[in-house]
């Protein structure tokens, strides 16, 4: 499954810093503006303990990780929607990602230049989203221009479509982001074609020095004005970003390999089998399950199915986070 996560930002607050250590591959990431100017993209394991012990309770001859997709993306500045700096290579990028993480920069260091000349990270978020916002505002404004005509003729898909325009056009004319317009699931697929910037899901990460553990990294008001994820840690993040996706993840092990499948949350047992080989969607007739922590206690799957923890399941199972499935064909 390919789903990937934008780093977005200002300009030095340190995103192709965190990529570079995320990814451990070289990128850009000296100290000017526009550094980075095209998107690099690096994989990364999603760190998982239930994998390992997985792997070392089926003397596995190899563990494969799930794996995310980040992609280090250009500095945005004030003006990036009227084509400021980088902007249109920018809002380009960004409207190919699944999600976004956007990087904050706390820290102080009076060599590290801002483009601000200061440091305030609600400012810097406020200058970031309003030029998502400016941008999704242009998309929506001419969409619905565009569909004026189909409107006035009553055509029941172009009424439907504009109103959830309208809806959203609403919110962005109000600085706010499309996503505080709280979509349908039903309505988000009818405009999912216009790939509105903020309507992407967003992870807000604090950039700090933790060379002074004494830093406020919660300036006044950042946690009550930010409906989102703060997190402390790259594991964390590679987490939480996996999850910022909709993503969870299901298990095969065995002698040969222990490996770690990502599929989207709510999958049925024919869904998530399509993520090994499409023969276990198409042809599927059951699956065998159980928890991975129940396996490991278990002490082998003999004595899991002895003791009734492993069931079978039919097409209609949603798989669980954290399932060992073995599928029948």
């Amino acid at each position: 499954m390919s789903l990937n996560i934008g780093i977005i930002g200002l300009p030095n607050v340190g995103k192709s810093t965190l990529f570079n250590a995320l990814t451990k591959k070289s990128v850009p990431a000296e100290n000017y503006p526009f550094c980075t100017i095209d998107p690099s993209v690096g994989i990364v394991p999603v760190p998982d303990e239930r994998l390992s012990k997985l792997s070392e309770f089926s003397k596995s001859a190899k563990t494969i990780p799930a794996v995310i997709e980040f992609v280090d993306i250009a500095g945005l500045v004030a003006g990036a929607s009227k084509g400021e700096g980088l902007g249109n290579k920018f809002l380009t990028n960004i409207r190919e990602v699944d999600a976004i993480a956007h990087i904050v920069r706390v820290f102080q260091d009076p060599s590290v230049i801002h483009v601000a000349s200061k440091i305030d990270p609600m400012s810097d978020i406020g200058v970031v989203n309003l030029e998502l916002v400016l941008a999704d505002l242009e998309t929506v404004t001419k969409r619905i221009g565009n569909l004026a005509r189909d409107v006035k003729r009553g055509e029941k898909e172009a009424v439907a479509e504009e109103g959830i325009l309208k809806k959203v056009e609403k919110f962005l004319e109000g600085g706010k982001m499309a996503a505080e317009a709280h979509l349908s699931k039903e309505e988000k697929l009818k405009i999912k074609s216009l790939n509105l910037l903020t309507l992407k899901p967003m992870l807000y990460v604090l950039n700090y020095s933790e060379a002074n553990e004494n830093v406020n990294v919660n300036p006044p008001g950042l946690f009550a004005k930010i409906d989102s994820v703060f997190e402390k840690g790259f594991d964390e993040l590679i987490k939480q970003s996996y999850k910022l996706l909709g993503l969870e993840t299901f298990f095969t092990t065995g002698p040969d390999e222990s490996r770690a499948w990502t599929i989207k949350i709510g999958s049925t047992a024919p869904e998530a089998g399509a993520a090994i080989h499409t023969d276990f969607r198409d042809k599927f007739i059951r699956a065998e399950v159980i928890e991975w922590d129940k396996l490991l206690s278990a002490g082998s799957y003999g004595k899991a199915r002895e003791k009734g923890l492993l069931r079978t399941e039919g097409k209609d199972y949603i798989v669980k986070d954290g399932d060992v499935i073995e599928f029948k064909i």
